[in-house]
Formats: structure tokens, C-alpha cells, sequence
């Protein structure tokens, strides 16, 4: 049986033209994208992606615009279901209490889910850093908007 897996993202820019990246590891799996998560049946996109936002960087945020919406076949790293990823926006409605890294995969502490936080400026976001399809996409089209025309 196969399925759709929606999935919703906020993409975080502050003054310094930096975007919040996630890295996480699960069970031995390393990857980098950016915050948020899978939605809960019954829940809107915008609901969910405040709670996942909640979960992960325990900040309220406010939804500015929609950015992008998965337009092509992408199937799961975890399971057979076909992704389907929404990136909107955001803004933290109070500044982050995140401890925040400067290198990738940089985590506190040990277990079998770990997660870190970078601000990474935009003009310098490595897409081959970034581990998923449609996160690379979003990542080049950040890059395209909002890297600092010299």
C-alpha cells in the first residue's frame, strides 16, 4: 500500500540574512534540513507546523508566506510513502533559546535522536550539506532570493 506523507517546514531567516538549519541524527541516521516535521491527522499546515516548531525549538512563530510545495516525486527515506513537503516563511514571535552550533552534526549529549541547531547564511548554505530532495531545492531557491547581491 502506498501513501502520502505531508510534511511541513519553516524556513527561519534572521537580520543577519542567516537561515536555521536542523541537524539531526536517528538511530545512526545523519541529516540536515530545515525545522519542522510530519502532520497529524486532523491538523491544519499552519497548526502543525507551530507545533512541530514548539516541539523542536520549543519558540512560538508567526506563518509570514508560503515559499514552496514539493512539485515533483519524492519517496521517503524512512518508509514507502510519497513525501509531499509545504516551506513557508517564519518568524520567532521571541528571540530563540537554542544553544546554537557552528558545525554540522555538532550534538550535546547522546541517545538514539539527537538534534542541533546553525544559523548558516543563506548566501552560504551548501546544498550538499542539505539531505533530503525537496530540502536541496528549497535550499537553492533560498539562495537564489535571498543571498546578498553584491
Amino acid at each position: 500500500m502506498s501513501y502520502f506523507n505531508v510534511r511541513v517546514y519553516g524556513l527561519l531567516i534572521n537580520q543577519n540574512n542567516e537561515v536555521l538549519v536542523s541537524d539531526e541524527e536517528e538511530y545512526g541516521f545523519r541529516f540536515s534540513k530545515f525545522p519542522g516535521g510530519g502532520l497529524e491527522l486532523g491538523e491544519g499546515l499552519i497548526e502543525g507546523l507551530k507545533r512541530e516548531f514548539v516541539e523542536e525549538c520549543e519558540a512560538e512563530i508567526e506563518v509570514l508566506s508560503h515559499f514552496y510545495t514539493t512539485d515533483f516525486y519524492e519517496k521517503s527515506s524512512f518508509n514507502d510513502s510519497q513525501v509531499i513537503s509545504v516551506y513557508y516563511l517564519v518568524k520567532e514571535k521571541a528571540p530563540l533559546k537554542l544553544a546554537f552550533k557552528d558545525k554540522i552534526y555538532d550534538f550535546d549529549g547522546e541517545g538514539e535522536i539527537l538534534q542541533a541547531f546553525r544559523w548558516v547564511k543563506v548566501e552560504d548554505l551548501a546544498i550538499d550539506e542539505i539531505t533530503f530532495k525537496t530540502d536541496k531545492t528549497v535550499a537553492q531557491l533560498l539562495k537564489d532570493q535571498y543571498s546578498v547581491k553584491l
